[in-house]
């Protein structure tokens, strides 16, 4: 039985150091490494040791029993979470280390959210039970409270596959057949186990344990228990089907894709369709660790790697499964490259565009005209960390400027857009409606254009068009988002429409309408949940009016006080240290992106990033027609009316 297991943990809960453990007693690996001596098997990066951090989500493999275990180690830092994100689409179930010492921590909320959207059956282990001020109650009632009522503690009331009586209470008032079996026959031991990996894999119970993974304590019988609750049943017999979950490059340049195989079987030279690809495979990989072996074939439940797929991207979808996954932990950040001078900047592109193929989320940008590199991020600490990984990598030295806010654009009501384009030679009309969207729904497209106005392939590509980058608005050049596109019709010539004509138009269309309406600026918002005792609630609550956040009804429990609302990224974005200062870090503070929304000082940020859009070289506004054999410009508020197509 293949199983695929992911381990989280909010940074130093010990998440590094259980899965030296597991592997350790699964003689995976000879001997069990330690985060502070900088040997751990999984943390094999040196900046990962140096730092004491786990950065990339690597994987081991192990056996146990019956058994296959494909272990992933996720990163614990915020800044790391759309590594995480990206690993958790093909997880079958998680584990999470919680400290009995600090309890539940911000990202451990963080955590969770993200393992419960995405529908993977969960285990707690709370570690570190040897440390002073360790309180596994406490911590117990915590996860409770903030996490699921639905916890179970396993460590006193599950041994070999026996349950004591409070668990099999527990167990059998999550199932009504069960709880009446019990009334009349009472407990049976197959049949209670058999209820619980079934409530466990649907999500309606969350086995936890107790230990310390430093001392070895607890760590064994964790395995067994988890051993006996889980099961997975992938189907070998059917077709093949995969997803893409993460893409590196090796030591000779190779690009090596990452799967993981959800049905089916595939076999070195067989050919996989993909996004409308096909290519043939001409290696497979199972990794443990840095190292590989390789295998001539591998089937479902199994994670592995492959050489030959040249244009895969992470989340991809492989074989009968077409769809790509929808990934959330976007960045909020960006920051401009700043490359030594002795390195060619183009050089330096192609190295970053690497680094883009393996991490999406970075959205390396290029902008010609400034001939600058710009990335995404999710923090200071991913800067800090990249610095290194490209010196040690590429060769060459690399800054980066101070972090600025993402924003975003959209518009208020609904216009038509009018855009042509028909330079000597060249001929394309495109008109397109535009309607205010659902807030962080980004672009999207509906067609009302009949075939006789425009062949089906000129429609594609007015629509390819719209989807092949992000387009600047027009208030700070920030990409448009929340809009309903709808192409109404447009026209081409058989003689002289030629590639990219339709791009020019479809721009022009766009950029037109825009132009018509009235835009607004968006900005990056938290949700957030901050825990605090009672007596500085209000100070919380006006540090969140000030930072122009808002809240909703304040909840109470005990002596804390939970706060929970939204608020921007630019005001709350270093908050957290400000909040451990005054509570003597004991308050907690989760902040998880929550979408855009109105910008709270659009005036000030127009003025400060000073974009000029009639001085953008990539996109105007303007139409361009064709007289007497010569082109000529017509503005966009005089357009319309020189329009080929039936105006609508």
């Amino acid at each position: 039985m293949n199983k695929t297991i992911g381990v989280f943990a909010h940074v130093d809960a010990g998440k590094t150091t259980f899965a030296e453990q597991i592997l350790f007693h699964t003689k995976s690996i000879k001997q069990r490494g330690r985060v502070d001596h900088k040997d751990t098997f999984l943390d094999s990066h040196e900046i990962e040791r140096q730092r004491g951090i786990t950065v990339f989500a690597d994987q081991a493999t192990f056996s146990y029993l019956d058994s296959t275990y494909y272990l992933i180690d996720n990163p614990g830092h915020v800044d790391f979470s759309p590594e995480m994100e990206r690993s958790v689409q093909v997880m079958d179930y998680a584990i999470i280390i919680i400290s009995a010492v600090e309890g539940v921590e911000g990202h451990t909320t963080t955590i969770w959210q993200l393992l419960q959207k995405h529908q993977v059956p969960t285990f707690f282990f709370i570690n570190k039970t040897d440390r002073v001020g360790a309180d596994v109650k406490r911590v117990l009632d915590e996860i409770r409270s903030e996490l699921t009522a639905n916890v179970c503690h396993l460590t006193d009331s599950f041994k070999q596959g026996e349950m004591n009586e409070d668990l099999i209470e527990f167990v059998a008032e999550r199932n009504e057949i069960l709880l009446e079996h019990y009334m009349v026959e009472g407990y049976q031991k197959d049949l209670w186990l058999k209820t619980m990996i079934e409530l466990t894999a649907e999500k309606k119970v969350f086995p936890c344990s107790s230990g310390s993974a430093l001392l070895d304590i607890g760590i064994l019988d964790f395995l067994n228990q988890f051993h006996q609750l889980t099961v997975t049943n992938y189907e070998s017999s059917e077709a093949f089907s995969g997803r893409v979950y993460k893409i590196r490059h090796d030591d000779k340049g190779a690009r090596v894709t990452f799967i993981k195989a959800l049905s089916g079987t595939m076999s070195v030279r067989d050919v996989i369709t993909y996004n409308g690809n096909t290519e043939k495979i001409t290696q497979i990989r199972v990794y443990n660790g840095k190292k590989y072996k390789t295998v001539e074939q591998v089937i479902a439940g199994e994670l592995f790697a492959v050489i030959g797929l040249s244009f895969a991207a992470i989340g991809d979808g492989l074989g009968t499964i077409q769809e790509k996954a929808v990934y959330e932990m976007v960045p909020t950040l960006k920051s401009k490259v700043v490359i030594d001078p002795t390195v060619h900047i183009k050089e330096a592109l192609r190295c970053f565009q690497l680094l883009d193929v393996e991490d999406p989320s970075l959205n390396v940008t290029w902008e010609e005209r400034l001939q600058e590199i710009h990335i995404h991020v999710m923090g200071t600490i991913q800067l800090e960390v990249l610095k290194p990984l490209i010196k040690e990598r590429f060769r060459f030295d690399v800054t980066f400027e101070e972090p600025e806010i993402l924003y975003k654009e959209t518009i208020a009501s609904t216009v038509t857009g009018y855009g042509h384009f028909e330079p000597l030679k060249h001929y394309a009309e495109v008109h397109l409606k535009l309607e205010a969207g659902n807030r962080n729904s980004g672009i999207t497209f509906d067609n009302s254009c009949h075939a006789n106005d425009l062949s089906i392939g000129n429609q594609n590509l007015v629509r390819n068009h719209l989807f092949e980058k992000s387009h600047n608005g027009l208030l700070t050049g920030s990409p448009l988002t929340d809009v309903k596109v709808t192409l109404l019709t447009g026209r081409a010539d058989i003689k002289h429409t030629s590639g990219g004509d339709f791009r020019e138009a479809t721009y022009r269309a766009l950029r037109q309408g825009m132009e018509k309406t009235t835009n607004y600026l968006l900005e990056p918002f938290y949700n957030f949940k901050v825990k605090v005792d009672l007596d500085l609630m209000g100070k919380v609550l006006s540090d969140i009016q000030v930072a122009h956040g808002f809240f909703d009804s304040p909840k109470t429990e005990g002596d804390k006080a939970i706060l929970t609302g939204k608020v921007p990224v630019a005001t709350f974005m270093n908050y957290a240290s400000e909040l451990a200062s005054f509570t003597q870090g004991k308050g907690v503070l989760n902040l998880v992106f929550g979408g855009y929304e109105r910008c709270h000082n659009e005036e000030e940020v127009i003025e400060r990033l000073a974009y000029n859009k009639d001085a953008d070289p990539e996109y105007s506004s303007s139409s361009i027609f064709c007289s007497k054999g010569k082109g000529y410009t017509v503005s966009w508020d005089k357009a319309e009316t020189e329009m080929h197509c039936i105006v609508r």
